[in-house]
């Protein structure tokens, strides 16, 4: 058996009384883990438009968990994903999931995440192209409207360069403070650290001093640590930027 690739995006889950989507996609992926159905590579976080025409219950934010199966336990994934979901959402929520092979996100799949930030779209739109691509996609709860955010979530993933990180091997037990770079890699899987601008960080003896607010974005398809310069002359200290920054992704 050899193993696959597989984004999993998850929407509308929740209503203004429940813990959010994020916290369920996090739930899911320790459930996936702990009964070693797939292993979890982490939890990206994706912001679509906020539009009077679009029913949302708080932010209109979708999320995807990056995954490595066995092709044998593909029919055990889903329905572990379909079960999960059908018995956690909320009441009136509209979820909807989509499992996707990561490297045959399309072009058009991308693309349709890109506009989902700034158009509407219908369920139809979102369930022809994922027929077309192939792709799992089904609405569980409510009128099914989640599907949307469900695919979109897909396509930014793939596309690498939208969001932020809100699961990630060993960030949320990372205490605030300063750790050189070198200990901050080992403990967790940041994958780069760089300033707003792309000027990486890269001397492992380089002080970051991590925030309760923490949260690694997606650049290039990597898990991305933005910091900037602290006020002092040294040149090898650096901190989070702030939570203002960090939520732009």
């Amino acid at each position: 058996m050899h193993t696959i690739d597989l984004l999993i995006g998850i929407d509308d889950t929740d209503n203004l009384e429940s813990r959010g989507t994020g916290f369920r996609v996090r739930e899911l992926g320790r459930l996936l883990t702990e009964n070693r159905i797939a292993r979890v590579f982490g939890i990206t976080r994706h912001q679509l438009f906020v539009s009077p025409l679009i029913p949302y219950t708080s932010h209109n934010s979708s999320a995807c968990m990056a995954v490595a199966v066995e092709s044998r336990e593909m029919e055990d994934l889903t329905e572990f994903c379909r079960d999960y979901l059908l018995r956690e959402c909320a009441e009136g929520s509209d979820a909807g999931l989509c499992i996707a092979p990561a490297g045959e996100v399309c072009a058009d799949v991308r693309d349709f995440g890109r506009r989902a930030k700034s158009e509407v779209f219908t369920q139809q739109d979102s369930r022809s192209l994922a027929k077309r691509s192939g792709f799992h996609l089904e609405g569980l709860t409510g009128d099914q409207g989640g599907v949307i955010g469900a695919l979109a979530a897909v396509g930014l993933r793939a596309g690498g360069n939208d969001g932020r990180y809100i699961g990630l091997r060993g960030m949320r037990e990372l205490e605030p403070g300063d750790y050189p770079l070198s200990r901050l890699q080992e403990l967790t899987d940041i994958e780069r650290v760089q300033t707003v601008e792309g000027i990486a960080v890269s001397d492992s003896g380089a002080i970051v001093s991590m925030s309760e607010w923490a949260r690694p974005v997606l650049l290039d398809g990597k898990a991305v640590l933005l910091v900037e310069k602290t006020n002092d002359d040294t040149n090898d200290r650096w901190r989070v930027v702030p939570k203002s920054v960090i939520k732009t992704y």
